[in-house]
């Protein structure tokens, strides 16, 4: 009896030994405005004119993103929030993108993007109000142009297809940036909506925030190509820029969001960033990587690098980045005592916004509710 060849499955050996995943062509298809060290440079394709206080807005916008997510962050620890999303070393990606979308463009967010929501004009509280549990979204879609999270991984990339084909129909000249991360990309709903994108020419642009690990995998598990270069397979253009250049995010996006609003179809970003948190905050990234490999991202800070730039240039002055830091404290007490102040939705709220026009049957079971309900007054349930 002949013995069956036996398989092993390769795994790494230690999460996160390799190298701190760095771009394996060594950035040289990276699209980068600012390095690390905050030196403004050039790119033959992207250029990017912007002015002293244009500058200043970004790094304010920025580290008052970062401050509302490390409050929200506390916030969940003590067990105000049933959970959180950080965006913590994304900020460049997200404001970046964020401020690159015109007036009349559309967004659809994952349940990550706080940084395009700030971008986009809403209230941190009504972000935070999700998390909390009190409503599903205190936001008005169509008056921020910013659509309601999505936590269904990668469903938002079809509903912001479907947008775009609309958009297209009606002759508007706008377009639609939806939002994924890099585990996202192996969904189907994903590559279906590229498929139908692609087909129609629609104005949308993916943009994906390549943040190394998706929940808990790292990139090299689910992809042996780069993301960016999936789009070519799609057929339309596929960009990889520095996810922590707000500078180089902000160009790239811009100049692809004006291709599709010019019927030029769709474009699939690739912000190669990194997430200095866990996942959410039901998540222990310890188990999966290095401390060693956050210390070298940490390197690459989004906001450690505008503010060095702002600083040799003279853009910016210490009185600039105190008043930043005051705004923030000011932000952070107003998240806290709002959060904590929120109150709880009347339990037969659920049965209000079910149907346009409420049904029989949904006004039984409200009817049903209420009397479950009322049969645990007195401390006895009849």
């Amino acid at each position: 009896m002949t013995a069956l060849p036996q398989t092993t499955e390769v795994v790494d050996p230690v999460p996160g030994a390799a190298a701190p995943h760095l771009p394996p062509d060594g950035g040289r298809d990276l699209v980068q405005l600012l390095t690390p060290e905050g030196d403004r440079v050039e790119h033959p394709d992207y250029s990017l004119d912007i002015d002293e206080e244009q500058l200043r807005g970004l790094y304010r916008d920025m580290a008052l993103v970062r401050r509302w997510d490390v409050e929200a962050t506390a916030l969940q620890r003590q067990g105000e929030l049933g959970i959180w999303a950080s965006l913590l070393g994304q900020e460049a990606a997200q404001i970046g993108a964020g401020r690159a979308m015109a007036a009349d463009d559309m967004a659809f967010p994952t349940y990550r993007e706080h940084g395009v929501a700030w971008a986009r004009g809403v209230d941190p509280l009504h972000v935070i109000s999700l998390f909390r549990g009190v409503d599903n979204g205190g936001w008005d879609p169509l008056a921020t142009r910013f659509n309601l999270y999505t936590v269904v991984i990668g469903a938002q990339c079809l509903h912001g297809t479907g947008y775009a084909m609309g958009v297209q129909r009606d002759g508007a000249e706008q377009a639609v940036l939806a939002f994924l991360g890099d585990g996202a990309t192996s969904q189907g709903e994903v590559n279906e909506a590229m498929i139908w994108a692609a087909s129609f020419s629609a104005p949308v642009v993916f943009f994906c925030q390549n943040n190394q690990y998706a929940i808990s995998v790292p990139l090299e598990r689910q992809s042996r190509v780069p993301l960016y270069q999936r789009a070519a397979g799609f057929g339309f253009p596929g960009v990889r820029v520095d996810g922590n250049d707000v500078l180089a995010v902000l160009a790239v996006t811009r100049a692809a969001l004006a291709a599709a609003r010019e019927g030029q179809g769709p474009t699939f970003i690739e912000a190669f960033t990194y997430r200095m948190g866990a996942h959410t905050t039901s998540d222990d990234p310890s188990r999966y990587r290095l401390a060693s490999e956050l210390e070298e991202w940490k390197l690459r800070d989004p906001i450690a690098r505008l503010k060095a730039h702002l600083s040799r240039s003279g853009a910016a002055d210490a009185a600039f980045f105190d008043s930043v830091e005051a705004e923030a404290d000011e932000l952070a007490a107003r998240i806290r005592s709002g959060t904590l102040e929120m109150p709880d939705p009347a339990p037969t709220s659920m049965f209000d916004s079910v149907y346009a026009e409420q049904t029989p049957q949904l006004a039984q079971q409200r009817a049903d509710f209420v009397a479950y309900q009322a049969s645990f007054e007195g401390g006895e349930h009849r």
